[in-house]
């Protein structure tokens, strides 16, 4: 198993390596022939500083690809890595093009460049639908037994079919069938084992069967696992304890935090602005309604604050009173709000929150106070995700969708806040980015979702 899990990740680098091997030749190609004598006439370069030159080309497109990525063949969809790959080739030239530029001290022949990165993002793109769908003929999907507890699994089997290539739910086991059964099945017919939502005791018994046996087990993690996902090891004497600190954040943290805050929120709002005037006037010549939609959310320690929104829904929306979530194809929203909506431009005016301090740039995102008291109500863990400051943007938007459940939300939030550095935050602001690209992203949820969970569905079996 050793053997072939070692095999398969060299398969794996070796599909992503070509395509990037592809995008650094046709840079190095552009580059000898329209900008190295260029650089020639203004440095005494010699043929290494060439070679750096194109190394550290290398280096950017292989940093901004395993980021958002473009190089997980066979474990993302073959749209995912392709549009990994679009977004890393994007970054890594426009940085590059930066300093070739700096080095000729003139703008650089800026058609060429963009030509090359259109062929680049061409190759790139083609190569990861071609990789994604050699790697599941190289590598059937694995066969997979689910075993479950009392609640339902429709929801979990249909998103592991969602990726046929990947996996085969192949057997359904309740654990009230007996762990012995369960292990005897596993170990004999199946590539794993998905734990699916059972308690804690049979959980922990199959589990530890399946290490001492090498099986590979796909687990649903409970909030208390996500918590301690995030301790510190310590160890008293001979004894390893694991330590949840009563704070979230340290102080370093927040103050770095504040200070990318503040200079982000101040730059986006500068370069953003005439994207934020086009859209005032889109809102207001629709139905000359208000521009803004201004809303009470709450963010650190539950304090309120007014959310600032470009408004996409009609003047009455909630002409009721009633708070409720968008669904798909809500009548509600505007022909201009399902534009902007898709573009996140009705998300702009957040900037201001974030330079006033209401908001951060990455974080969980805010909740109006009267959901938090239905999500309470079937969830008391919910108000552990204002331990910190509300975000713009967060883990579980990157990792989620804008119908993922609000249980599921809540784990991801956590996730963040137990894993959280400055490092972190970068990458999910890059991350972020492509979730533009994602359309699932901004589906609304389902018509039987209206806010909190039923109890039955959120309760911990532990």
């Amino acid at each position: 198993m050793k053997k072939l899990e070692s095999f398969k990740r060299v398969i794996q680098l070796l599909l992503a390596g070509v395509g990037l091997a592809l995008q650094v030749w046709l840079f190095s190609h552009f580059y000898y022939i329209y900008y190295a004598p260029e650089i020639m006439r203004r440095l005494p370069f010699w043929r290494r500083g060439h070679l750096a030159i194109i190394f550290i080309y290398a280096l950017l497109l292989y940093v901004f690809s395993t980021m958002y990525g473009a190089m997980k063949v066979g474990r993302l969809k073959a749209a995912e890595v392709a549009i990994s790959s679009v977004i890393s080739t994007i970054f890594a030239g426009a940085i590059l093009y930066l300093q070739i530029s700096l080095m000729s001290f003139q703008i650089m022949y800026p058609w060429n460049y963009f030509r090359m990165v259109v062929e680049q993002i061409i190759v790139g793109a083609v190569w990861s639908v071609i990789a994604s769908w050699l790697y599941p003929h190289i590598f059937p999907a694995r066969k997979l037994l689910l075993v479950h507890g009392d609640r339902p699994i429709d929801e979990i089997v249909s998103k592991f079919e969602s990726r046929a290539d990947k996996y085969i739910i192949s057997r359904t086991m309740n654990v009230s069938e007996g762990i012995d059964k369960i292990c005897a099945e596993a170990e004999e017919r199946y590539d794993g084992v998905v734990i699916w939502d059972i308690p804690s005791i049979e959980r922990n018994n199959i589990l530890k069967f399946c290490y001492g046996k090498s099986i590979r087990v796909y687990i649903m993690p409970k909030i208390s696992d996500v918590i301690l996902s995030g301790a510190e090891q310590l160890h008293i004497f001979d004894t390893p304890i694991l330590l949840n600190r009563e704070y979230s954040l340290r102080i370093e943290q927040r103050f770095m935090k504040r200070l990318i805050d503040i200079i982000c929120s101040l730059v986006l709002i500068v370069l953003t602005s005439p994207f934020m005037l086009l859209t005032a006037i889109a809102v207001k010549f629709y139905d000359g309604g208000h521009i803004l939609y201004k809303q009470v959310r709450c963010t650190e320690d539950a304090r309120e604050f007014k959310i600032l929104k470009f408004r996409s829904m009609r003047e009455d929306a909630e002409k009721d009173g009633v708070a409720r979530l968008a669904k798909e194809n809500d009548n509600r929203i505007t022909p201009v709000g399902k534009f902007i909506r898709k573009c996140r431009l009705d998300e702009l005016p957040q900037l201001f929150n974030i330079l006033k301090g209401d908001m951060s740039f990455i974080g969980p995102r805010p909740e109006r106070p009267e959901i938090i008291k239905q999500y309470l109500e079937s969830m008391p863990e919910f108000a552990f995700r204002m331990k910190v400051k509300a975000g713009l943007a967060g883990y579980a938007q990157v990792y989620g969708k804008y119908n993922t459940t609000p249980y599921d939300k809540l784990k991801l939030d956590l996730t963040y806040i137990e894993h959280y550095s400055v490092w972190l935050d970068i990458k999910l602001m890059f991350l972020t980015i492509r979730v533009l690209f994602t359309p699932d992203a901004t589906e609304g949820v389902a018509e039987e979702q209206v806010t909190a969970l039923k109890n039955s569905a959120a309760q911990e079996q532990d």
